[in-house]
């Protein structure tokens, strides 16, 4: 019998754990969820997800597969994988998709979120869930100098030294920032991101949002394909991987839009 390929879709606090990708000392998502899996699968099983988070950066709704040959109900996927993970980390769903089905490479968009708490006061209820800036942020600067990050282009400006990427061209379908009280919300969504690429967005947009650089140095930036003209990798505390996008052929929760934007914390 060929095994069977299993969907999942995990949230996380990224704060509790030192990335997705496994590591020897064992203190990431992947390992924690796999050594689950393992128990309820009763055999070792590998994890694919839709995309790799770094140290601290949270996940509404992170897209996993793996294959086993252990038959087992839904809910043991579900309830009985979460009865076996730490706090932090759960499991919210899981579906039986064809051979052919890929968490990363079935793929065709994501969607993130960053979540800036701007007020003059460091947070302690939202510590490591929201980055942090006490200056005064100008959303319609920020909002304007976005518009040039639409559509295909060349982001090496925003890419990490270390990315493995073999091509720095992606296609942005939508940037927003907007304001909800003192945080101001940042939406990003492509068909793919570079390492660290929207974290350096939000270091330049909130460069140009305190005034430090005009509108128009967004593009500048970004047609010079330099990361060092760039500005700094601004903190991972305040970004979540809260949407991946299938196409509907695959039988997952809403026809493949899988969407979950982080709620907006009230004060």
């Amino acid at each position: 019998m060929p095994p069977i390929r299993i969907a999942l879709g995990v949230e996380y606090a990224g704060d509790a754990f030192e990335g997705w990708q496994t590591q020897p000392h064992g203190r990431t998502v992947q390992d924690v969820l796999e050594a689950a899996v393992c128990v309820i699968a009763q055999a070792p099983i590998h994890l694919v997800c839709a995309g790799r988070t770094d140290t601290g950066v949270h996940a509404t709704t992170q897209v996993a597969h793996f294959d086993t040959a252990a038959v087992r109900p839904p809910e043991a996927w579900v309830r009985g994988v979460n009865s076996h993970l730490p706090r932090g980390v759960s499991v919210l769903w899981s579906q039986t998709v064809a051979a052919d089905f890929h968490a990363r490479f079935s793929a065709v968009s994501r969607h993130y979120r960053y979540l800036l708490l701007n007020r003059r006061v460091r947070p302690a209820l939202l510590a490591g869930r929201v980055g942090w800036l006490h200056d005064g942020l100008d959303v319609e600067a920020m909002t304007a100098a976005a518009d040039c990050l639409v559509g295909e282009h060349d982001f090496t400006s925003f890419r990490a030294a270390e990315c493995q990427a073999k091509s720095p061209v992606r296609t942005v379908y939508r940037v927003a920032v907007g304001r909800v009280g003192d945080l101001v919300v940042f939406d990003f969504h492509a068909n793919a991101f570079l390492h660290h690429m929207i974290r350096n967005l939000v270091g330049a947009l909130v460069m140009v949002g305190r005034g430090r650089k005009p509108v128009a140095w967004m593009a500048d930036v970004l047609a010079a394909r330099n990361r060092s003209v760039a500005a700094p990798t601004f903190a991972p505390d305040g970004l979540y991987l809260c949407g991946v996008e299938y196409p509907p052929r695959w039988p997952l929760p809403g026809g493949g839009r899988i969407i979950v934007p982080p709620q907006l914390p009230l004060g």
